[in-house]
C-alpha cells in the first residue's frame, strides 16, 4: 500500500502571528478550513510543495500548549544558511545559537523557534 506523509499539525495561540512567522521563512498559505466554529485549520506549504504544514487555531484558546518531551523539529533545507539567517534578523528572528555541523564534512545548521515555541531546523544544501 503505496503511502505518503501528507502534513504535520501544530496547534498555535494567535494564527496571525503564526502565519506571518512562516511566511517569513518562506512559506505560503494555501488554504484555509473552518471546523464549525470551534477551530480553523490553515494549510501552509513552501513554493511548489504543498501544504505540508497545518496550523490549527481552536476559538477561544489563551492558554499555551505544551509542546512535551516527545516533539523534536521540522527541518527545512535552504540554499544560503548566512543570506537566510540575515533575512530572518532583519524581521526579528534570530537562530538559538550560531550554525554548526553536527559532524565533520555534514551540512551547516540551526534552529529557529516560531511563536508558540516550535523549533524549527534550517540546514543549508551542501
Amino acid at each position: 500500500m503505496p503511502s505518503e506523509l501528507i502534513h504535520t499539525c501544530y496547534r498555535v495561540l494567535d494564527l496571525d502571528r503564526s502565519i506571518d512567522f512562516y511566511e517569513k521563512l518562506g512559506f505560503e498559505e494555501i488554504r484555509r478550513v473552518p471546523i464549525r466554529d470551534e477551530a480553523t485549520n490553515v494549510f501552509m506549504g513552501l513554493p511548489g510543495d504543498g501544504p505540508r504544514l497545518e496550523l490549527t487555531y481552536n476559538h477561544g484558546r489563551t492558554e499555551p500548549y505544551e509542546i512535551g518531551t516527545g516533539y523534536g523539529h521540522i527541518a527545512i533545507s535552504v540554499e544560503d544558511l548566512d543570506g537566510t539567517l540575515e533575512r530572518l534578523a532583519e524581521v526579528g528572528i534570530q537562530p538559538e545559537k550560531p550554525p554548526y555541523r553536527v559532524r565533520e564534512g555534514g551540512s551547516r545548521l540551526c534552529f529557529v523557534r516560531d511563536p508558540d515555541g516550535y523549533r524549527i531546523e534550517l540546514i543549508e544544501r551542501s
